[in-house]
């Protein structure tokens, strides 16, 4: 992010992150990720998609602990931006699980430092949060910058390739020619699941292996079609090198 102008607001930067950023465990079909925290942020990722239980703080995915907690997180993410400080990163907290669920915001504010997060409704300009962490507001989390999701109830489920490919390109051209970017960040998904049809052989890293090709082939025609558009955030599963470069490339 160094070389953006400082006076560009965050909903008009396209931005690579992470659906279920730090599902790692639980086996085939609730593994997300490959990366730990760390290495998704060396690579580039600048959002990322926490799911907090009011049990500890721990990271989840369903019922399954990504033996991880929101303090942990927070604190690898400041360490980070202390070392760059040109950059920032987008944060969504979703409460989850039923038990304790209502005092997933209250804890996490009562870890989050002001000197280094962003917490308001109004969209920050780059200049104004290099170096903190921008919180995403979404539900039953209302600390943060606004959030329009553009995937529509149960697009996560892929019935095949070819038409969840279809959607995610139908949602990017949605964010790409979306006029009013100053209230609101844009975030799209390519992530997919064959869960809970029964689909077993299309879980997250099958999807994500036939999917993220597919992204990135409509990105780099993008890049040669249209003058430096604005996709937003989009989050995906289990993502490469070259797609996430593919991404920032946007912004150039």
């Amino acid at each position: 992010m160094k070389t953006l102008d400082d006076k560009k607001l965050i909903s008009d930067i396209t931005i690579p992150g992470t659906h279920d950023s730090l599902a790692l465990y639980g086996g085939p079909a609730a593994e997300c990720q490959a990366w730990s925290l760390e290495d998704q942020l060396k690579a580039g990722i600048r959002y990322f998609d926490l799911r907090v239980s009011g049990f500890g703080l721990r990271i989840m995915h369903g019922v399954i602990s990504q033996h991880t907690t929101f303090h942990d997180v927070f604190n690898t993410i400041k360490k980070f931006l202390s070392k760059y400080k040109t950059e920032t990163v987008l944060v969504r907290v979703k409460p989850v699980l039923f038990l304790l669920k209502s005092k997933v915001p209250d804890l996490v504010e009562n870890v989050i430092e002001n000197d280094i997060s962003w917490v308001e409704e109004e969209i920050p300009k780059i200049g104004e949060v290099r170096g903190k962490i921008v919180f995403v507001q979404k539900n039953g989390f209302q600390l943060g910058i606004p959030l329009f999701e553009t995937d529509e109830h149960n697009d996560y489920i892929v019935t095949d390739v070819i038409t969840k490919n279809e959607k995610i390109i139908r949602h990017l051209t949605e964010a790409r020619d979306e006029q009013n970017r100053a209230d609101q960040v844009v975030l799209n998904y390519s992530s997919g699941t064959g869960w809970p049809k029964l689909r077993l052989l299309k879980n997250p890293k099958n999807v994500a292996s036939q999917i993220n090709p597919l992204l990135y082939e409509y990105l780099n025609n993008e890049s040669k079609t249209n003058p430096k558009p604005c996709f937003g955030v989009i989050a995906m599963d289990f993502p490469g090198l070259d797609l996430i470069r593919k991404i920032i490339e946007f912004n150039k």
